[in-house]
């Protein structure tokens, strides 16, 4: 699994790639007008939305109070060093859990079964993976230190005792998500757009002239923020707090 995982670990930004495009293959349907009634759409757009969003919020959380340096060197998994503070301190793994909240929530959006039942599961497949060639990598590098904070934290499931301490303890730099963050944010509120704006034409009424409107006022409003946010980091207007 470890060697699985450092394979992976060299390519997962071009997993994700790949995911986002599996959404828009064919599928049956989760929820259907036969099951759900004639608003069944509501079920996955509601759902889907709140799991999505619940996974960039975790995103949100962690990189604001306690960024962790862990994007690798030459391919590989690397560290400068151990993070055990804010949602780090609830998680090992928050970033990855985020990231699978956000990937079945979008799943779920798109109303997708094949999604959901092959590329979901084969996605926590290759995560786990990763996170053991990174255990693998942090244990060798921290020894007695990371194998403590292992006992003491969970890999996958956030303890949320004592979350209300870690939040009012640290200060959330807002900038510093916005910096990380706005490529992710792009293409997830892209790939939410293209969803609701086609697999969904209650939303315009099966007006197609609506719908392509509000598709390009909504991707040139996400250019526009998009590259306002490069330009401040290019120039830098905007700086990490």
């Amino acid at each position: 699994m470890i060697a699985i995982g450092n394979f992976f670990f060299r390519y997962r930004n071009l997993l994700f790639i790949v995911l986002y495009a599996a959404l828009f293959i064919p599928s049956p349907p989760i929820f259907s007008a036969k099951g759900f009634g004639p608003h069944y759409y509501l079920w996955p757009i509601i759902l889907g939305l709140v799991i999505t969003i619940s996974g960039q919020a975790i995103r949100g959380a962690t990189i604001g109070l306690a960024y962790i340096i862990r994007g690798g060197k030459g391919g590989k998994v690397y560290a400068e060093q151990l993070v055990t503070s804010g949602i780090f301190n609830h998680c090992r793994n928050p970033l990855y859990v985020g990231n699978i909240l956000m990937l079945a929530g979008v799943g779920i959006l798109s109303n997708s079964l094949l999604y959901l039942t092959v590329f979901i599961p084969l996605f926590l497949f290759i995560y786990q993976a990763i996170v053991l060639a990174e255990e693998a990598f942090l244990r060798a590098k921290f020894g007695p230190t990371y194998d403590a904070y292992t006992q003491r934290v969970n890999r996958w499931i956030p303890d949320l005792r004592g979350i209300g301490r870690t939040f009012s303890g640290m200060h959330f730099k807002w900038k510093r998500w916005i910096l990380k963050e706005h490529t992710t944010q792009a293409i997830w509120l892209l790939g939410i757009i293209l969803i609701l704006l086609f697999n969904y034409d209650a939303l315009t009424g099966g007006d197609d002239a609506l719908r392509n409107r509000m598709l390009w006022i909504s991707i040139s409003i996400l250019l526009v923020l998009y590259v306002l946010v490069r330009f401040l980091k290019k120039t830098g207007r905007m700086r990490d707090e």
